[in-house]
């Protein structure tokens, strides 16, 4: 494990030699795939003008700055305007929806790639076992559906009030599940209870639960773009600092937890930097420019 300061240039012993270190002298691009809520941003929703800045420079210099977010796709194409991405590709919905994103569109993006799963089976699981828990789900079409007036800046869209019923024969990108009552290990022993089969499930850092198709999670996302845009894997940096980021950690070449981050997500990176109020994220992408 390293701990990322300042003077961190990219690259790591752990995973590859220096010979193989992620710069741009040679003419090489990287994919940088970052995180947003407790990584560009602050649990506020604030963006430091140091990260803003960093972002954009990264981006001006050429690499695939990659949005890898557990937000929808309404609340991620602000961070996405916000560090200049005008062409490239963006993972929303944890990894459940992927866009393509073109100045030249007439929206300026295009969702390529969109997983969908049946959220009954395990909504009856687990309503049975949480049965204070508020539920809210995102379509095939991009709505948001709840119950009990359950909103958040995440979805970026009104939520609409439905039964639990409406939500049951729904299709689902993403489902959300986010109890006051119960904290994020009641939620695990639940889910070790119910046994969450046929889906891919991560606890946030309250008792907050997001649920995506099997096999679904923003590391699959991103080496299907990996593939597509040729980019080799040691070219691959992450920053992250969720349960939701623990595999796109593990699948970056260079994968560095926020200083806040969990202590299994840690586990899960091979460097650390600051936390996000100390602008980690920052400090990250600085070490990619030259």
């Amino acid at each position: 494990m390293t701990t990322l300061t300042e003077t961190s240039v990219a690259g790591n012993d752990d995973r590859r030699d220096h010979n193989q270190d992620n710069s741009t002298h040679n003419g090489h691009k990287l994919m940088v795939a970052l995180d947003v809520d407790g990584t560009l941003v602050d649990h506020d929703g604030h963006m430091s003008v140091p990260v803003r800045e960093a972002a954009q420079d990264v981006v001006a210099a050429g690499h695939h700055v990659t949005i890898a977010t557990g937000r929808s796709l309404n609340a991620t194409l602000p961070i996405i305007e916000h560090i200049g991405i005008e062409n490239g590709y963006a993972v929303c919905s944890n990894g459940g929806v992927t866009l393509r994103l073109d100045s030249g569109l007439a929206e300026g993006y295009e969702v390529i790639h969109k997983a969908t799963f049946d959220p009954g089976p395990v909504l009856r699981a687990l309503r049975k076992r949480l049965p204070t828990a508020k539920y809210a789900l995102e379509d095939e079409e991009g709505n948001f559906l709840s119950t009990e007036r359950f909103q958040d800046a995440s979805f970026g869209v009104e939520a609409i009030g439905v039964d639990f019923q409406t939500m049951l024969e729904a299709t689902a990108v993403r489902v959300v599940v986010f109890s006051a009552e119960n904290t994020p290990e009641d939620f695990n022993t639940a889910i070790r209870h119910i046994g969450l089969a046929g889906v891919t499930y991560s606890v946030g850092w309250t008792a907050w639960l997001d649920i995506a198709a099997a096999g679904v999670t923003k590391a699959t996302a991103l080496e299907n773009l990996r593939g597509r845009l040729d980019i080799e894997a040691h070219r691959t940096v992450a920053v992250g600092d969720g349960r939701n980021d623990i595999e796109m950690l593990t699948w970056a070449a260079r994968g560095v937890a926020m200083g806040q981050a969990p202590e299994e997500v840690i586990a899960a990176a091979n460097e650390v930097t600051h936390s996000v109020y100390d602008d980690g994220a920052a400090a990250v992408l600085r070490s990619l420019l030259p």
